[in-house]
């Protein structure tokens, strides 16, 4: 078994108003806990992984490959599978709080360089 406290997740900032914490990650999967500032925004991207995203608090936007449009309140979620093109932005106020998923597991190296 391993745990973390989430007062010592790796918290690395890969833009201003994006903050992603490490909570969880093994060879399978990786779990991340994130804020978003108001106005936030993804560029369009793809990735080999798999990925849940769950809002926890606020609004996000979710764009997918078909250009079809969805806002996902506290409590949803949203699937991408891998190689699909998707955007997420937060569409409330305040921060959006949520949770992302991904298998395989990644870094979030790929978030500090774009």
């Amino acid at each position: 078994m391993k745990t973390i406290q989430f007062s010592d997740a790796e918290a690395p900032e890969s833009s201003p108003g994006w903050t992603r914490l490490a909570v969880a990650q093994a060879e399978h999967f990786s779990t991340g806990y994130f804020y978003r500032t108001a106005g936030r925004k993804s560029a369009p991207h793809h990735h080999h992984s798999e990925q849940l995203s769950i809002v926890i608090q606020s609004h996000l936007r979710v764009v997918g490959s078909d250009g079809k449009e969805f806002i996902l309140g506290p409590g949803d979620s949203v699937y991408f599978a891998p190689n699909e093109m998707h955007q997420i932005e937060h569409a409330g106020t305040g921060n959006a709080i949520g949770i992302d998923v991904f298998s395989p597991a990644r870094s979030c190296d790929l978030w500090m360089t774009r």
